[in-house]
């Protein structure tokens, strides 16, 4: 009877789960840090969230993906390549979203070393 006690008493002390701050954090601003990735929105969680760095994290990849938009809305008008841009960019965003949400610090390549030199 007691090894069984000892037992029941070890498995409900190893299912108790620690969280960190940082654990907190992605917790507490997934869903404004998926807001990043909507466009001038990622302007919310950029300027609102300063505490967070998830937040800040993707913010700062969906401003570098926005300015890219906007450049590529010039672009656009051009017949094949224009709209092959655009069409990488939004599935690049539904990805971010998507990683956002699940709480991933997801890096877009190229972009994400963009993202670094911003400094609000």
């Amino acid at each position: 009877m007691l090894c069984v006690t000892c037992f029941m008493l070890r498995e409900n002390m190893s299912d108790k789960k620690t969280t960190t701050p940082k654990d907190q954090d992605v917790e507490a601003n997934k869903t404004v840090a998926a807001l990043s990735y909507f466009w001038i929105l990622c302007l919310v969680p950029l300027l609102g969230k300063k505490d967070s760095k998830f937040a800040q994290f993707h913010a700062k990849q969906g401003l570098v993906l926005f300015i890219i938009e906007v450049i590529g809305g010039l672009v656009f008008w051009f017949p094949l390549f224009g709209q092959l841009l655009m069409l990488a960019l939004v599935v690049i965003s539904v990805m971010g979203i998507v990683k956002a949400l699940n709480g991933e610090w997801w890096e877009i390549p190229f972009i994400y070393e963009w993202s670094k030199k911003i400094n609000l």
